[in-house]
C-alpha cells in the first residue's frame, strides 16, 4: 500500500503512548483517524492535542465484541469506511505464569489477544465486502519472540498474535488487504500502569499492586523509544508491505542467537518407516506455504 491519504484509520489504545503516536503520524499522512481507548479522560486529552484535524475519539473496551461493533458503526458513519486497522491496545502483568490466577489470564487474554481478534472480526469482513483494499497492523512485541519467566501471560498473548497475524496475511492477500505485525521493544508508554485500568470483575486473585515496582517500571519506560519514531517506522513498513516491523534494531543480534539455538535442537535420526510418505506430503505443504508468502509479499 503506497497511498494512505484519504483513508480512515481505527487505532485501539489510541489515546496514549504508541497509539497516540500512530494517530499523529496517520493524520500527518492525510488520513481520517478514530482513536479508541478505554480511558475516556485520555481520549479527551488526546483530542485537545489533535484539535482541528479529521479525528474522533471512541470509548472502547477491546475485549467486548458488542462494544467493538458499536464503535465501528459509529466511526464509519462519521468518518467513512475503515480500511486501516491498528489493533494496538495492550496491558501487562509483570509476573510469572505459575504465580497467576484465572482472572489474570482472562484480563490479559481479553485485551491483548481477544482485542485483536475482535478488531479483525469486526472490520475485516467489511473491508473484504467493499473491495477497496486496506491494511491491518497488529501490535505484538519483541515478546512475541523473546521471553523469560516473567511476564509469562504477556508473552503468551504476543506469541498468539504473531501466529494470528501471519495466517491472516496469507488469507487476506487475495483480497488486496495487507497485514503487518509491529514488534517494538521498550516504548515510552504507560503500560507499566496497566493495573489502573483492570476491570473490577477480573480482580479476584489479583496481587496487591507493588507501588515501588511500578515506580521503577515507570522510570524504565521513560527511557523507551518515542512513540512518534516507532509510528514513522511503522507507516514506512506498511507502505512497503512488510510483515515484520522491527522498530528497535538493537534486538537483531539477540533474535539471531535465539534462532540459532532453535535450529541447534534439530537432530539427525535414523530413517523411520513412514519418512518417504511424509516427505511427499510435506513437499506439497512447503510449496503451498511458499506460494502464500510470495502472494502476500507481492501486494
Amino acid at each position: 500500500m503506497t497511498q494512505l491519504a484519504g483513508r480512515t484509520a481505527f487505532v485501539t489504545g489510541g489515546a496514549n503512548g504508541l497509539g497516540l503516536g500512530l494517530a499523529r503520524a496517520l493524520l500527518a499522512e492525510g488520513c481520517k483517524v478514530a482513536i479508541a481507548d478505554v480511558r475516556e479522560d485520555s481520549i479527551e486529552a488526546a483530542l485537545k492535542l489533535l484539535e482541528n484535524q479529521h479525528v474522533m475519539g471512541v470509548p472502547l473496551d477491546v475485549a467486548s465484541r458488542e462494544s467493538f461493533a458499536q464503535a465501528a458503526d459509529r466511526v464509519e458513519a462519521e468518518l467513512g469506511p475503515v480500511s486501516l486497522l491498528f489493533n494496538n491496545a495492550g496491558v501487562n502483568l509483570f509476573q510469572t505464569i505459575d504465580d497467576s490466577s484465572y482472572d489474570d489470564w482472562d484480563w490479559l487474554l481479553g485485551v491483548n489477544l481477544h482485542g485483536v481478534i475482535n478488531g479483525v472480526t469486526t472490520f475485516v469482513p467489511r473491508m473484504k465486502e467493499r473491495g477497496l483494499g486496506g491494511h491491518v497492523c497488529n501490535t505484538a512485541s519483541m515478546a512475541a519472540f523473546l521471553c523469560n519467566g516473567a511476564p509469562g501471560i504477556y508473552n503468551t498473548t504476543k506469541f498468539a498474535v504473531r501466529g494470528l497475524s501471519e495466517s491472516l496475511r496469507y488469507s487476506l492477500a487475495a483480497h488486496g488487504i495487507g497485514v503487518s505485525m509491529l514488534c517494538p521493544g521498550l516504548v515510552k508508554s504507560q503500560i507499566y500502569a496497566s493495573d489502573a485500568i483492570r476491570p473490577e470483575a477480573l480482580k479476584a486473585g489479583a496481587k496487591e499492586v507493588n507501588t515501588e515496582f511500578v515506580s521503577n517500571l515507570e522510570k524504565l519506560h521513560q527511557a523507551g523509544m518515542e512513540p512518534e519514531v516507532i509510528a514513522a517506522r511503522t507507516l514506512e513498513a506498511i507502505q512497503e508491505n512488510r510483515f515484520y516491523i522491527f522498530s528497535h534494531p538493537e534486538f537483531q543480534d539477540e533474535l539471531a542467537e535465539v534462532f540459532d539455538e532453535v535450529l541447534a535442537d534439530f537432530r539427525e535420526y535414523p530413517e523411520d518407516p513412514g519418512l518417504a510418505d511424509r516427505l511427499q506430503i510435506e513437499a506439497g505443504r512447503r510449496a503451498s506455504y511458499r506460494k502464500a508468502r510470495e502472494a502476500a509479499n507481492a501486494l
